[in-house]
């Protein structure tokens, strides 16, 4: 999937993190999510998956661009 085909919903500048280098959150064309955030190594994911940590305040930016 391209960058391109996602909207995002954090990171419109406002705060301190360009858009493309901090904690993220887009919306696909399907209505799925794509997280970006720091690696985290709290388990073993299996193959194919991963885990990544975004504070709560971008996860609640998120929702507000939702209007949810």
């Amino acid at each position: 999937m391209a960058h391109e085909e996602l909207t995002l919903l954090t990171g419109n500048g406002n705060g301190t993190c360009g858009k493309d280098d901090c904690p993220n959150v887009y919306r696909t064309a399907s209505g799925s999510f794509v997280v970006q955030g720091e690696v985290s190594h709290a388990f073993t994911t299996p193959d194919g998956e991963a885990l990544v940590e975004i504070p709560e305040e971008i996860l609640r930016e998120a929702v507000r661009a939702l209007g949810w």
